[in-house]
């Protein structure tokens, strides 16, 4: 037997955890146990991949925010994760630069390149953007606005400053698709829920704003559908702005195209994705969004040894024509069928095309309320939060987390929800450094 196929994939969400679960599989079939065929090397910023349909409710309080997270290392057993950044690939050489979070930078050569590296937020040229937003694309960022949305309760119950109170209450989401929408419904739910809580706040103070530049919200599930959830958030006395921009945050002055000007203390974007900036330095062939253009077969198009795939690629759409838009039923399938044709590329076997039809959409409003759209059939209510639910703890990777999940909801149903902020956790190490710049008991006070 010859030397091992070096696989090295950049990336650890999506693309990056199926394709190794995938080559781990069926390289192993082949071999008859471990992956004698090949080294599989995965380089990620994180040691976990995080299930972001998820965010939301662990945002809210709904799931212990480990549990939306899958660590590698436990997930993939043949595979060697190295957790890095991916900073150069030199792909006629077959080798990739990857720096460490410490230390000094490392080659890997490789065979064979898949690039799962993903997306990162788009943002636009708004004044104030970059020093008053926040994203909705990671776990810290959820934890970050549960504590945010807590914190302005706080403040809000002690201050006698009615300009700060109202700011503090104000929270704008700027962009109304899955994420918006989802993160905006539960993180309202949960500040509703913590009002009971408190003497001096109710709902009546808060501001919950959406601004969105189309027409409507949520374009992927249907007019209909769209139309039912817009009117769901406005009865939950939720402002939705269509056909309007944030022009400019700075000082955290909101100023909308519309003309509104308000103070709010905390903005949320999420107006989409762009694949992720290190795709534009490969030298792959790229579109016009900059995503990396590949065949029918998930390879880079005229570039041998090299794989693409999730929202960083560009993956034909071979029954409506076009691309497949950067959703997670499109990056799990892709990574799967992926897998298996660079098995089959190792192993001489045939190549199949990547083939999927969408099977819908499901949007979760806040708890026990949300829209649907699966095989063509609308679903409102209940059930469709129901359906949400079920559909993504059937997805969420290993036993492992499914459990994890469904306990955390099965102690939602007979507890009330966890009022709790841990602002603290951004800063853990001021309560130590307080401790030496207070005078200890029986000690003078310092003098300069």
């Amino acid at each position: 037997m010859g030397a091992p196929v070096r696989i090295l994939v950049l990336g650890g969400g999506y693309v990056g955890l199926y394709t190794c679960l995938g080559l781990e599989r069926a390289l192993a079939r082949r071999s008859g146990s471990g992956t004698g065929t090949a080294e599989i090397t995965m380089v990620s910023a994180e040691s976990f991949m995080q299930y972001q349909p998820f965010l939301p409710e662990a945002a809210a309080g709904n799931i212990e925010p480990r549990h939306v997270v899958v660590p590698l290392r436990r997930t993939l057993k043949r595979t060697r994760v190295i957790v890095g950044e991916a900073m150069a690939v030199d792909h006629p050489a077959r080798t990739a630069t990857i720096r460490p979070p410490e230390g000094s930078e490392i080659e890997i050569p490789y065979e064979h390149l898949v690039v799962g590296l993903g997306s990162v937020s788009r943002v636009l040229p708004v004044p104030g953007l970059a020093d008053q937003a926040i994203g909705f694309k990671s776990v810290s960022e959820a934890i970050y606005l549960r504590n945010r949305v807590l914190s302005r309760l706080d403040l809000a119950e002690t201050t006698t400053d009615p300009d700060l109170r109202r700011k503090a209450l104000t929270f704008l989401f700027v962009g109304g698709g899955y994420a918006g929408v989802e993160a905006l419904a539960e993180l309202e739910d949960l500040a509703r829920d913590a009002t009971r809580y408190y003497r001096n706040v109710t709902r009546a103070d808060m501001r919950w704003c959406l601004v969105e530049a189309a027409g409507s919200i949520l374009p992927e599930i249907g007019p209909k559908l769209a139309a039912h959830a817009l009117r769901t958030l406005r009865e939950r006395d939720i402002d939705v702005r269509l056909n309007t921009r944030l022009d400019s945050a700075t000082g955290g002055v909101m100023k909308l195209s519309d003309g509104d000007t308000f103070e709010a203390e905390t903005l949320v974007w999420t107006t989409g994705v762009k694949a992720h900036p290190l795709t534009g330095t490969l030298g792959f062939p790229l579109d016009e969004r900059s995503r990396i253009v590949v065949d029918r077969y998930l390879r880079v198009e005229g570039v041998e040894g090299a794989w693409a795939a999730g929202d960083c690629s560009a993956v034909p759409d071979l029954d409506l024509g076009g691309t497949n838009p950067p959703t997670a039923q499109h990056a799990l399938r892709q990574a799967r069928r992926l897998s298996r044709n660079l098995a089959a590329t190792i192993l001489g076997s045939d190549l199949r095309e990547y083939r999927y039809k969408n099977k819908g959409g499901l949007v979760s409003l806040g708890r026990y309320k949300g829209v649907a759209r699966v095989m063509g059939i609308p679903l409102r209510g209940f059930p469709a939060w129901f359906l949400h639910r079920t559909y993504h703890v059937a997805m969420i990777p290993t036993i492992n987390r499914k459990v994890r999940v469904l306990v955390d909801w099965t102690v939602a149903l007979f507890f009330k929800r966890d009022i709790v902020q841990l602002g603290s956790l951004s800063a853990p190490r001021d309560p130590f450094a307080q401790a030496f710049d207070e005078p200890q008991p029986g000690e003078p006070e310092a003098h300069s």
